[in-house]
């Protein structure tokens, strides 16, 4: 009989201990909300084979034009992240000093410009959102309000004078029929304040879904490699001729405009590693 007790009271002992071993992993599990990393990768390129070699890399448009680019650049900024419950993390929005990034093909490592993200929440992601450009929100906000990114983008030729405002994409090279032999420069941007001016906003917002979940943690930074196919920029939703009236167009031309369709379509996410 006392056998049978003390079996008894070790087995509700062990059951009291292990209950609460589970209780305590379960709550630490719930507690650890440390924030992680988030790395995202864009790679351009023509009809997403191989990447953009500066002066070299020619493509022949739908239009039979063949272009080569010797400057790509572009403005991202406002990166939005979506996790599995429709939840939004926006990343120093409307921030350019802290949420504001230069894509400049000339700086890519084996074709990749690397964009790091910090103090991203732990979670989930199953898509990513980013503005093509500047918003007009963030312009608003002053030279005062984004003077470090006003300067880099100042430096790196991404910007007018502040009365005009950024370049948010900028595009150089040659064109030409049986060979590229001409000069085009096309750079898109806002001039100034749109409301104010009347003028076209051409500040662009890319939504993409994750072909597998971002999983965010202290322990695991994904990666997001996105690919931006340039075919589209000639060859897009609107098909683009140069010649002599837009081979020079700089701001928010009826060209430049077609120009900022074309390119808000060319991004897709390729994979994403969580390691």
């Amino acid at each position: 009989m006392k056998i049978y007790k003390f079996l008894s009271l070790l087995f509700i002992a062990i059951t009291l201990l292990t209950v609460s071993s589970c209780r305590n992993n379960d709550d630490e599990d719930v507690q650890d909300t440390t924030p992680g990393n988030l790395q995202v990768k864009f790679e351009n390129g023509f009809n997403n084979l191989g990447d953009i070699v500066l002066n070299q890399t020619t493509q022949t448009s739908s239009s039979g034009q063949k272009h080569k680019f010797s400057t790509l650049k572009y403005i991202v900024s406002n990166i939005t992240l979506t996790d599995e419950n429709g939840n939004e993390f926006k990343y120093n929005y409307n921030n350019p000093d802290k949420g504001a990034f230069i894509i400049d093909q000339s700086e890519a490592t084996a074709g990749i410009i690397y964009i790091n993200l910090t103090e991203i929440p732990k979670n989930n992601y199953k898509k990513i959102k980013f503005g093509l450009g500047i918003s007009p929100t963030a312009y608003l906000l002053g030279q005062n309000g984004q003077g470090i990114f006003w300067q880099k983008a100042k430096d790196e030729g991404m910007a007018w004078s502040w009365a005009a405002g950024y370049i948010f994409t900028k595009l150089e090279g040659m064109y030409g029929t049986s060979s590229a032999d001409t000069m085009f420069m096309n750079h898109c941007g806002n001039m100034g304040d749109t409301a104010a001016n009347g003028t076209p906003d051409l500040y662009r917002e890319v939504t993409l879904d994750l072909p597998t979940t971002a999983r965010v943690s202290k322990d695991i930074t994904p990666s997001i490699h996105i690919l931006a196919d340039f075919n589209q920029y000639l060859s897009g939703q609107t098909a683009l001729l140069l010649n002599t009236d837009n081979n020079m167009a700089m701001g928010s031309s009826p060209h430049l405009v077609n120009v900022s369709n074309n390119l808000a379509k060319m991004f897709k996410v390729d994979h994403v590693h969580n390691d």
